[in-house]
C-alpha cells in the first residue's frame, strides 16, 4: 500500500521559484531510494533528481545548479526546490520510489510512482 502524493506545483514566470513535495506513505520511508522525473508533451518521461537512502544525490544536467532534492525522514517528504526556472522546465512531475535503485534517474528503475504535479513555465 505504498501512496506518494505530489504538491506545490503551479505556474511561475521564468527565473521564478516552485517547491514540489511528495508526501510519501506505506514503506519504510527512510530506506527506499526517492526520485523526481517530469514530462512534457511530445518527450520521454525525464529523470531529474534522485536521492538515495543515505542522502547521496544525483541531478540531471540541465537542472544541475538550479534545482535541489532533500527528504525529511522524519516527516516521510520528498522535497524538490526548483529555482530559476526556465520554460522548458515546464512538465508533469512525478515523485517516484524503490528499495533498491542501480541507475537513479533511469524511470525503470522505480516501482511506486504519484500522479504528478504540473509545472507551467511563462516566459
Amino acid at each position: 500500500q505504498v501512496q506518494l502524493v505530489e504538491s506545490g506545483g503551479g505556474s511561475v514566470q521564468a527565473g521564478g521559484s516552485l517547491r514540489l513535495s511528495c508526501a510519501a506513505s506505506g514503506y519504510t520511508f527512510s530506506s527506499y531510494c526517492m526520485g523526481w522525473f517530469r514530462q512534457a508533451p511530445g518527450k520521454e518521461r525525464e529523470g531529474v533528481a534522485a536521492i538515495d537512502s543515505d542522502g547521496v544525490t544525483s541531478y540531471a544536467d540541465s537542472v544541475k545548479g538550479r534545482f535541489t532534492i532533500s527528504r525529511d525522514n522524519a516527516k516521510n517528504i520528498l522535497y524538490l526546490q526548483m529555482n530559476s526556472l526556465k520554460p522548458e522546465d515546464t512538465a508533469m512531475y512525478y515523485c517516484a520510489a524503490d528499495r533498491w535503485v542501480g541507475l537513479f534517474l533511469a524511470g525503470y528503475e522505480y516501482n511506486y510512482w504519484g500522479q504528478g504535479t504540473q509545472v507551467t513555465v511563462s516566459s
